[in-house]
């Protein structure tokens, strides 16, 4: 269980934007000998070989070429890259009260209150104009503390233990620096990304900023929790668990069959996008695979797919908020998420080749349903399966406080994700 638990924390610190979660992904993929593709038609796959191919930085397929013929089917499993966070606007820099604020835009559904008086960091991808006029992007990351969104003191808010409410346009600007009350210069946030680029890509120095996608992060390393170390406390467990789990998964997948990783940014924000769940990404790489359009149809009625995504585990101080025959427990296994209003995916079939697969891997299964009267939520799996027409389960591990700046999760359950992904690309059942 330890084994398992480490790697994935590295690969949570690794991972501060979805940015770095792919490029953190390819470094692995890498390691373990796959070939990256920048143009699909200018490869030929040679059985057995491991390829991966990105798009915009934020989301990755890698595959495994089979021995046998993609059109008898592939086994594909869907994450997700991104996760709810504070974006930086474009024009973000505010002098007031002498301090130096970013404004920011809440992205995805976050749950705001977390972020109050966490140490954060800044991490994305900047654009600029380099030394020889050519346009050019870099990852950066700062990897300290150069952030904070202090809370208002009890004193000046007596209501604030009353389901305190947050306005996301004036209530959390996060402070960046300090000013003298005599300064008469202006912050200039170009040249401290300008700076941050030229001290970690030596090729990249006195570079003109001209653009960013940066967002914020708590600065708080993965880390194991509980007397027994039996729970995983981590920012961004939604969805970096589940990318991180279809990759081990695929590195230990037999070259028999072919199998397929997805990992889509924009999950958060609805997929509509060129490389989210509703764009071209993985329609493409399944006809390049499949060698024309009409073999890729008959690839795709062959195949299965299975969106991995976090489960809602039962709080214990808010267990009514579960239907009580459907609610799934820390370290009692992965979860099928049902939904029959196809807010997720999963049909009766689809639950019975998990029980299968579950009970021939001896990993124990659990069951979500949704309380009837509460509202649901959603994943990849029925934007996939809308797009691809690929029969489609919706699976994910039990994860408490979902959406904040930290998650937490079962241990034990990380293990029993990556065998039973593992087996479900091995065609146990």
């Amino acid at each position: 269980m330890s084994q398992h638990c480490d790697d994935l924390m590295t690969f949570l610190n690794e991972s501060s934007s979805p940015f770095h979660a792919v490029s953190a992904l390819a470094a692995r993929l890498q390691k373990a000998g796959f070939t990256q593709i920048k143009q699909l038609d200018d490869v030929v796959l040679s059985p057995g070989s491991g390829y991966f191919v990105t798009a915009n930085d934020s989301s990755i397929i890698a595959f495994r070429a089979g021995h046998g013929q993609p059109t008898d089917g592939l086994r594909i499993i869907g994450a997700h890259t991104d996760s709810p966070n504070l974006s930086v606007k474009p024009n973000p820099v505010k002098k007031r009260s002498g301090v130096v604020q970013l404004a920011v835009d809440v992205y995805g559904g976050a749950l705001l209150n977390p972020w109050f008086d966490r140490d954060l960091s800044l991490a994305g991808r900047v654009s600029f104009v380099d030394q020889s006029g050519q346009l050019a992007s870099r990852l950066i990351d700062f990897r300290r503390p150069i952030a904070i969104i202090p809370s208002l003191a009890i004193h000046l808010d007596r209501d604030a233990n009353k389901n305190r409410s947050i306005n996301p346009q004036t209530d959390i600007l996060p402070i960046l620096a300090g000013l003298s009350e005599d300064d008469a210069t202006d912050f200039d946030l170009s040249a401290l990304l300008s700076d941050q680029i030229s001290s970690e890509y030596e090729d990249c120095s006195d570079v003109r900023v001209l653009d960013f996608e940066l967002s914020l992060y708590d600065c708080q390393d993965a880390s194991l929790v509980g007397l027994d170390n039996s729970f995983l406390a981590s920012a961004r467990l939604d969805n970096l668990l589940s990318c991180h789990a279809g990759l081990q998964a695929l590195l230990a997948a037999s070259d028999a069959h072919w199998s397929l990783l997805v990992c889509n940014d924009h999950e958060e924000v609805g997929s509509a996008s060129s490389v989210g769940a509703q764009g071209p990404m993985l329609t493409d790489v399944l006809e390049f695979i499949a060698g024309s359009a009409a073999a890729s149809r008959k690839l795709r009625d062959q195949s299965t797919l299975l969106s991995v995504d976090n489960a809602h585990a039962v709080h214990p101080n808010f267990s009514d908020r579960h239907d009580e025959s459907h609610g799934p427990i820390l370290n009692r296994g992965p979860v099928v998420k049902i939904n029959r209003n196809q807010r997720y995916a999963t049909s009766g079939e689809g639950s019975a080749l998990m029980r299968l697969l579950a009970e021939r891997t001896g990993v124990p299964l659990q069951h979500f349903v949704v309380r009837t009267d509460l509202g649901c939520g959603s994943t990849i799996g029925p934007i996939t399966a809308a797009e691809t027409g690929i029969r489609t389960i919706d699976l994910g591990l039990p994860t408490l406080a979902m959406h904040s700046i930290r998650e937490l999760a079962g241990c034990a359950d990380v293990e029993y994700l990556d065998r039973l992904l593992t087996a479900f690309y091995n065609r146990v059942a």
